[in-house]
């Protein structure tokens, strides 16, 4: 039959769902959720979305006209489960237990690995997971965080960050186990990776509050400041959650995590139906500004990158949805990192075609599926 590989992608803001017949994508499709598609979960685990997206990955597949006996493989993009080592792993219970658990966070990506297996199991074909979010490589000195007790984690946008490295390398003519890289991975979540020498040695947790605002997080915020909201009694553990996360960033200043809408809006052809921006609380002028402070503290964390890796970079590489925004966004950020090595960009990234090598060399045996 051949390697037939359903690939599926949750993410914060869309879902994407592929499917290859070898080397040839059948078809691509990419969901993405307006501020209040999702509403009725915000206040839920992430499985309670479950059913939502399996039924999406399904509909996909109905109007693609792809029957379940052409699948070799699904595998999906891996969620918050225990710090491993880069690679592909087959999802079986114990795996299954924590992305269901969530042990590391409650994030969309989990679901990955819930659908791939509940699709997969009754076809009798393996599901995999690869380069999961919890891929930790961080030297000793970055787990120092001033708090013995609360040391950093290493959670970012792996797969990704992995994939573009490799193809930056490439461009570049090295292999990428001997380049020096700082990569920026752009989405819902923003994560900046120190990639030194194939290893990515120090990245911020793009999950749990470090690093820049994102269109939906709010990033490195005041500690002081967030300690006494946390107890000033106005809000709940669930309101400051979706502060951090969900309803931080960009969705917090303007209204939506959408960067089109919110160009849109600033170039003045008004607010798209359902797009969340709201005229009364944020002017174009105010929304633009708000789009330069995200690559203003995008551009501080790259700059602090390079004091890891000591000066010495291969290149600066830009990937991600935002990294689409030639206009306002990546223009800022040059403007502010680009003196320190060549900047790249790899829009968008290529997160399906990662996953669909992964699955493959699972399949074929040139890199064979790891144990959880």
């Amino acid at each position: 039959m051949g390697d037939n590989i359903l690939i599926i992608n949750p993410g914060s803001t869309s879902d994407e769902v592929a499917f290859f017949r070898g080397e040839e994508q059948v078809y691509h499709t990419v969901v993405r959720y307006a501020s209040g598609d999702l509403k009725a979960f915000e206040k839920k685990k992430v499985t309670a979305q479950f059913q939502f997206r399996k039924d999406l990955v399904l509909k996909t597949l109905e109007d693609n006209r792809v029957a379940a006996a052409d699948i070799s493989a699904v595998i999906g993009r891996g969620g918050l489960v225990r710090p491993i080592p880069s690679g592909t792993y087959r999802v079986d219970e114990k795996l299954l237990k924590d992305l269901r658990q969530g042990v590391l966070g409650d994030h969309p990506s989990n679901l990955g690995g819930l659908i791939a297996y509940e699709i997969a199991q009754p076809l009798g074909i393996p599901a995999f997971i690869a380069d999961p979010v919890v891929v930790d490589e961080l030297e000793p000195l970055a787990r120092y965080s001033g708090m013995p007790e609360n040391p950093r984690i290493s959670i970012f946008h792996a797969l990704n960050q992995k994939r573009v490295a490799r193809l930056a390398a490439a461009q570049l003519g090295k292999p990428y186990e001997q380049c020096r890289l700082i990569v920026l991975h752009g989405g819902g979540g923003i994560s900046v990776g120190a990639h030194k020498d194939g290893r990515v040695v120090d990245v911020n947790n793009a999950l749990d509050g470090e690093g820049p605002f994102t269109p939906q997080r709010s990033g490195g915020v005041p500690v002081g400041g967030l300690a006494r909201m946390c107890f000033s009694g106005s809000y709940s553990l669930d309101d400051i959650k979706l502060k951090i996360k969900g309803r931080g960033g960009l969705a917090a200043y303007v209204g939506t995590a959408d960067i089109v809408d919110i160009k849109k809006y600033i170039r003045g052809e008004g607010v798209a139906e359902g797009s969340g921006v709201d005229p009364r609380k944020v002017s174009p002028a105010e929304a633009r500004e708000c789009l330069l402070a995200m690559a203003y503290q995008i551009s501080k964390e790259i700059a602090s990158m390079g004091a890891v890796l000591e000066g010495q970079m291969d290149a600066i590489v830009l990937t991600g949805g935002i990294v689409y925004d030639t206009e306002i966004v990546v223009p800022a950020i040059r403007a502010r990192v680009g003196w320190m090595a060549p900047v790249l960009l790899f829009p968008g990234g290529d997160e399906m075609q990662a996953l669909r090598d992964a699955a493959a060399g699972a399949l074929n045996g040139s890199s064979p599926a790891k144990t959880y």
